[in-house]
């Protein structure tokens, strides 16, 4: 046994025939190396040397790849890239390399292209903040072109679309998401808005509402009136707890609920409710009546309301239209976010 680098002189053409196999690659001197094989073979002789065919770029990045995964200060994640790397290197497929590292071949094909794309920074560079994207400004225009036009459902779409246009791959979906953001891109979920929505009324609404708070009097007010419903239910959360001690809590019919009929002054912040056994036309009427009480100075009270059947009652009209009530009802178009 010795070592390939060291020149051999009582070796020198000793042979007929010298076979060299997958050494020459894993020397930091092939050149050097094959020399010193080559001086083995008589004249005439033959010379076989077999090499695998390289995945990484020669001999410099495999040094550098072996360094890097026997560094014990380097991050694990980045150890186990040039571990999977030189382990491609010496013929393993991305298969069994997965299989050992405990990942998926997906990963291991996605590190060895992010290898040949951007070489070693671009294995210990990871694009977790968006901050250093891959793309170039007119990419990441055409990105957002492609985004607007079809509004993928997931980043996988969209990392696949990168891929198949520009031959890039976002290895983590941390990493494509906060790309996605830093190009002002954002996930929405569509509202979905009732087929009545009228927006003519809505904006004669809104026009209406802005004149009368502009015309409104030292002597009268505005609210909005509406009726809540909470349910009374436990409902369980995680929270963190020793791991012996089993947690657990009562559980609710879920059918306990209160009706709430209330009003609040979005100037003052002032609110009125009141709690009953049914929101109705008599309610309605209650809640009219404490708010008279609440504004006994005032002349006039405007109140806007949806326009439940009950706002709309004979019972409520009546009430209305005795002398000196001082309530006069606004009701809001259908879909009136606003």
């Amino acid at each position: 046994m010795s070592n390939i680098l060291d020149c051999r002189p009582d070796l020198h053409e000793a042979f007929d025939f010298t076979l060299c196999r997958e050494v020459l690659t894993r020397t930091h001197d092939p050149l050097l190396a094959f020399q010193n094989v080559a001086r083995t073979v008589k004249p005439g002789g033959e010379l076989y040397v077999m090499v695998y065919a390289p995945n990484i770029h020669g001999w410099e990045d495999r040094n550098q790849l072996i360094a890097l995964a026997r560094d014990g200060s380097a991050a694990s994640r980045v150890t186990r890239r040039a571990n999977a790397l030189v382990l491609l290197d010496d013929g393993w497929s991305c298969q069994e390399v997965a299989d050992a590292l405990l990942l998926n071949d997906d990963t291991i094909r996605g590190w060895l292209k992010l290898f040949e794309q951007r070489g070693m920074e671009g294995l210990t560079s990871f694009d977790m903040g968006g901050s250093a994207s891959f793309l170039s400004a007119a990419q990441e225009d055409a990105l957002k072109v492609f985004v607007s036009a079809t509004l993928p459902r997931s980043t996988r779409q969209v990392g696949a679309w990168i891929e198949q246009e520009f031959g890039l791959v976002y290895e983590s979906r941390s990493g494509l998401i906060a790309l996605l953001h830093r190009l002002g891109l954002e996930y929405h979920k569509p509202n979905v808005i009732p087929t009545k929505l009228d927006e003519d009324k809505q904006k004669a609404f809104i026009e209406n509402y802005e004149k009368l708070l502009n015309s409104l009097g030292d002597d009268e007010a505005v609210l909005f009136a509406d009726a809540v419903h909470p349910t009374h239910a436990a409902r369980p959360a995680g929270c963190w707890a020793p791991k012996q001690e089993k947690l657990a809590i009562e559980q609710t019919s879920g059918r306990d609920r209160i009706n709430i009929h209330g009003a609040i002054d979005l100037a003052t912040g002032q609110t009125r409710m009141i709690e009953v056994v049914t929101v109705d036309a008599v309610s309605t009427i209650r809640l009219l009546e404490s708010i008279e009480a609440l504004y006994p100075l005032l002349v006039l009270i405007h109140v806007f309301l949806d326009n439940a059947r009950y706002h709309h009652a004979r019972l409520v009209q009546e009430w209305l239209a005795r002398p000196g009530c001082r309530i006069k009802l606004h009701f809001v178009p259908s879909y009136c976010p606003h």
